[in-house]
């Protein structure tokens, strides 16, 4: 080791030489280096720890695009405590509190989210149904219920209310001229022309399970054909009323429901509403699907033809109803070969179904002829019968009142125990209206309960 002395009054001081005094300075240097990175790090680090916090989720403003079986819940993930955050939704047909677990009918995770809005779109809900729901929010440091619960209700019944048929509601195939066919297909339904003559109905009375109208005898005879002018006068006159109404229908369609598929329908999942094409319509090279429930309805407005691809499915999901599908069609439709069609085609000129197609609907056309080469054609299933009000009008009377589909055959039946066997039927009627009103005059004082059905005859 290298020093120097200095001697001041006798006292002797040692010092390190230069050399040694550069070398710790070195070493303390790295010391001090050292402990300013460790400072460092504490710096930086705990404040982030510090920070870090339980997320902040809410249930935005409740559900959106309510429909009658369908909805989206929609949220805000506020704050992630900045952290990652797992969101999950919590939902059904109570209300499951902050319960995780057997409270909530239905949860889904929608993963790890950042802060923003939050939505979830729900399907298969029940028609005029109260739903709840709420978000749910964890991360390391915690977790998160949005709060309050939300709720919604579904619609009784989504889209425009749906066009009235009148009497033509029993008509599978009604025409303004001739009705031919060149296949075997069966018709499950009524079939009539008008003003042509009864000649002009090619159709052979054994295709059709229901009755041929005809305005004149020129054409087959056969039991199931009937002689009616008058009938089909007043059928073609409520054709006309409803291709009217569906094509006056208001508001004007804007937006998705104004040339939805810039014409071409294939490939798209429409909502209950009112559609409008401004010139023709096609639903070819892919399904289209129509989702909604057993009320729905759907109006299509088409200026022009309406042309439905071979082999091109019209599909119903979550109840949708073919009987609350209406086409309006301003020229002619054509079903192309193995198509499944859904609805009632109102077209002012023709309608022809190519061969080995088949339609749960209507081919209604007011000017010109149907050509049903088809595999099958029948009426849409109507709605139940619904008993709106039942009660006793006097000592020996009850009235019944139902809402029921006009112009299909109704049959009320009693029991006085619900047993199978002793079921009676106590009146039919074809209702030109509904809601359809009957007193029972065999209820009598002495009866203590006595039970009703009805339903529906096509």
């Amino acid at each position: 080791m290298k020093t120097f002395t200095i001697t001041v009054a006798n006292t002797t001081i040692t010092y390190p030489s230069p050399a040694q005094d550069a070398q710790s300075l070195r070493v303390n240097r790295m010391k001090r280096l050292c402990m300013g990175f460790a400072f460092a790090v504490v710096a930086v680090m705990i404040p982030h720890r510090i920070w870090a916090s339980v997320p902040v989720v809410d249930n935005a403003n409740g559900a959106s695009n309510v429909l009658s079986v369908s909805a989206t819940l929609c949220g805000t993930l506020t704050s992630t405590g900045a952290l990652p955050t797992q969101v999950s939704v919590y939902w059904g047909e109570t209300d499951g509190g902050t319960n995780t677990i057997g409270s909530w009918g239905h949860t889904n995770d929608l993963g790890t989210k950042t802060e923003g809005p939050l939505s979830l779109e729900v399907s298969n809900l029940v028609p005029d149904r109260m739903y709840y729901y709420r978000f749910y929010a964890t991360n390391l440091d915690g977790w998160a219920w949005a709060n309050p619960t939300a709720n919604f209700q579904t619609l009784a019944a989504a889209g425009p209310m749906a066009i009235n048929l009148r009497s033509t509601a029993h008509f599978t195939i009604l025409a303004g001229a001739a009705v031919i066919t060149m296949g075997e297909g069966v018709i499950n339904g009524d079939v009539g022309a008008s003003p042509i003559s009864g000649s002009s109905i090619l159709i052979p009375p054994s295709q059709v399970n229901g009755t041929i109208y005809a305005v004149d005898a020129t054409g087959t005879q056969a039991p199931n054909v009937v002689i009616d002018p008058v009938l089909l006068t007043a059928a073609k006159g409520d054709l006309t009323l409803a291709y009217n109404e569906a094509a006056g229908r208001t508001p004007v369609p804007t937006g998705p429901f104004l040339n939805p598929g810039a014409g071409n329908l294939a490939g798209l999942n429409l909502i209950p509403g009112l559609y409008k094409f401004t010139s023709g319509a096609l639903i070819t090279g892919d399904d289209v699907t129509l989702t909604g429930g057993p009320n729905d309805v759907w109006i299509f407005q088409i200026a022009s033809d309406l042309t439905v691809g071979s082999m091109v499915h019209v599909i119903l999901a979550g109840g949708a109803q073919a009987r609350n599908i209406f086409w309006q069609v301003g020229t002619s439709a054509t079903i192309g070969t193995f198509a499944v069609f859904k609805g009632t085609i109102l077209a002012y000129q023709s309608i022809t179904m190519d061969t080995s197609s088949t339609m749960d609907g209507r081919a209604l056309a007011f000017e010109a002829g149907v050509t049903f080469n088809g595999d099958g054609g029948s009426l849409p299933t109507p709605a139940v019968p619904e008993f709106t009000a039942i009660f006793r009008t006097n000592s020996v009377s009850a009235t019944v009142v139902l809402e029921t589909t006009p112009y299909y055959f109704l049959t009320l039946q009693f029991c006085p125990d619900l047993l199978l066997a002793d079921w009676m039927t106590v009146a039919t009627d074809t209702p030109v209206a509904s809601p359809w009103t009957y007193t029972d005059t065999n209820a009598t004082t002495t009866v203590t309960q006595r039970f009703y059905r009805a339903f529906l005859t096509q």
